[in-house]
């Protein structure tokens, strides 16, 4: 029978069974050919291509069982040391992890029977420290990395250094306590009574007030004049969606009450920033800092521009200083506040898929204030942005 054309209603039933991962009993490794079912892994046991793989294999069985094994080694430990680093981890939750991808090596192709047959040979040849609990098998990831074990050898002996220059300290303070009181010891307080050359002798007290400059107070009286940048400073006199200044502000320390079309605005705002509050916020374009020390020092705190985004909490990030392409998870990265002026994208919140130009940042608050410059809304000021909500837009770096 032959393939059902493109587009018919059987093929996309075809297409949508082949999706995902198949039942591991009819998946054969030799021909690397996954059979939905049993009569299908039948009549591809009986095919001519299967049984050259077969003649094959049988001619030099130990070589492919070799390859099998240096291939699934391989795989599970980068994914043990990618995702996990040295952190002690159940093994079922990283076999898990590495059959999820469709085109993995199957275990049952390898010299090891089941994976605890497997985790004892990684303890055994010193790759992994493993233990056995009541929840089952622990591995935790050995690096030989040359340049980890150094920079773990260096630390050590930063570690002894500061150990030795604390011990030294604490020998120092013990020996000017023992000389303190030896000095107590011998000492004996003398006790004089208090007298007045005479009557007329008064005690004065200079209690010295600080008064402000003439040029501080013109200062002051300038700025209070200004009502609008001290509306803006309060907050109180524009809303986020508008840039105007309202004629009827309140007097500073007063709150304003809301007019009609002002709570009209900031509902709609609070259900846009309900909705469009994610917990993913990876696009392309943006600029992001490493913040896994797991990856060293060659890569920790250094920046890069995302380039792709397979799903929704992976980027492939493309650094800034050496060029090299890294596949990360968001929770390994950070967005980056740029300097006042420049461009952002707003990648989460309210105004999430905005561009946007950075207007003032507040260090205190750790927000930012933001100007859209894209779309229906341009124009419009937006304040109290967390940090974590916009991040540094450059699609041409």
């Amino acid at each position: 029978m032959g393939k059902h054309e493109v587009g018919t209603p059987k093929y996309i039933a075809n297409r949508i069974k082949a999706k995902g991962l198949q039942k591991l009993r009819w998946y054969c490794q030799m021909c690397e050919k996954q059979c939905r079912d049993e009569n299908g892994f039948r009549c591809h046991m009986s095919s001519e291509s299967h049984q050259r793989q077969l003649l094959l294999f049988a001619d030099n069985t130990d070589k492919y069982i070799n390859n099998f094994n240096k291939e699934f080694e391989s795989g599970f430990l980068e994914l043990l040391k990618r995702q996990f680093g040295t952190k002690r981890v159940h093994a079922n939750r990283v076999y898990q992890d590495y059959i999820a991808d469709r085109y993995h090596l199957h275990m049952n192709c390898t010299q090891w029977e089941t994976l605890t047959d497997f985790v004892k040979w990684l303890g055994r040849e010193g790759k992994c420290k493993v233990d056995e609990t009541e929840k089952g098998w622990h591995v935790q990831y050995i690096d030989h990395d040359p340049e980890t074990i150094a920079m773990q050898e260096a630390l050590g002996r930063k570690e002894k250094l500061d150990r030795d220059d604390q011990e030294k300290m604490m020998a120092f303070i013990e020996n000017q306590i023992e000389k303190g009181k030896e000095f107590s010891k011998n000492y004996t307080p003398v006790y004089a009574e208090f007298v007045r050359p005479s009557e007329e002798y008064k005690v004065v007290v200079n209690l010295k007030v600080e008064t402000k400059s003439d040029e501080d107070m013109k200062n002051n009286n300038l700025l209070a004049s200004n009502s609008l940048k001290n509306d803006y400073k309060r907050g109180g006199c524009s809303s986020s969606g508008n840039s105007k200044v309202s004629k009827n502000c309140g007097r500073r320390g007063e709150k304003r009450t809301l007019s009609a079309l002002d709570e009209i605005i900031k509902d709609e705002e609070n259900k846009k920033a309900h909705i469009n509050r994610k917990d993913y916020w990876l696009v392309e374009g943006i600029v992001v800092k490493v913040i896994a020390k797991s990856l060293g020092e060659k890569y920790y705190t250094k920046k890069g521009v995302v380039t792709g985004v397979p799903d929704r909490y992976a980027a492939t990030v493309t650094m800034l200083d050496s060029g090299h392409k890294l596949k990360l998870d968001q929770e390994h990265l950070e967005t980056v506040i740029p300097a006042i002026g420049r461009p952002v994208r707003v990648v989460n919140g309210a105004y999430r898929g905005c561009s946007a130009i950075l207007r003032e940042l507040d260090q205190k608050k750790f927000c930012v204030t933001i100007e859209i410059s894209s779309g229906p809304l341009k124009g419009r000021i937006v304040d109290r942005v967390e940090y974590g909500d916009i991040c540094w837009y450059n699609r041409w770096i």
